[in-house]
């Protein structure tokens, strides 16, 4: 090449000639020089993925509290099966013609034909009423 011809070609003002063949950039050599900016596109996904977890969060927390609120009504639900089988017990003792006379007799003071009724009356109190639970 002539020097006219090496100082208007590209490969001439870099410093280099056409025909030598290029040595490949290593990664750590360009890294220093050259600075990483978010380019358009990381910069949508990032908005992207902003707005989805702000998108996000309000059906998350109404999930958690359904939740919770289902294992309240859960535990509440289990409570009344309970009480409905202690209720049940009390329906069927209370049809029991026993139960029945016994608490006749002892809550109201009920006494069957021919019996007389007494009543102990401590000294200096009143009468305590009987346990009808």
């Amino acid at each position: 090449m002539t020097a006219r011809a090496t100082a208007t070609s590209p490969a001439g003002a870099r410093g280099r000639t056409t025909d030598a063949p290029r040595a490949p950039r290593s990664a750590s050599a360009t890294s220093p020089r050259r600075r990483l900016r978010p380019t358009r596109r990381a910069a949508i996904l990032s908005f992207v993925v902003a707005l989805l977890a702000v998108f996000a969060v309000g059906p998350a927390r109404a999930y958690l509290d359904q939740r919770a609120q289902l294992e309240q009504l859960q535990r509440q639900a289990d409570q009344l099966a309970q009480q409905n089988v202690a209720l049940e017990r009390r329906i069927a003792d209370l049809n029991d013609p026993t139960t029945l006379e016994r608490l006749a007799r002892q809550c109201l003071g009920m006494v069957r034909p021919g019996e007389v009724a007494f009543v102990p009356i401590p000294k200096g109190q009143a009468p305590t009423p009987p346990d009808c639970g």
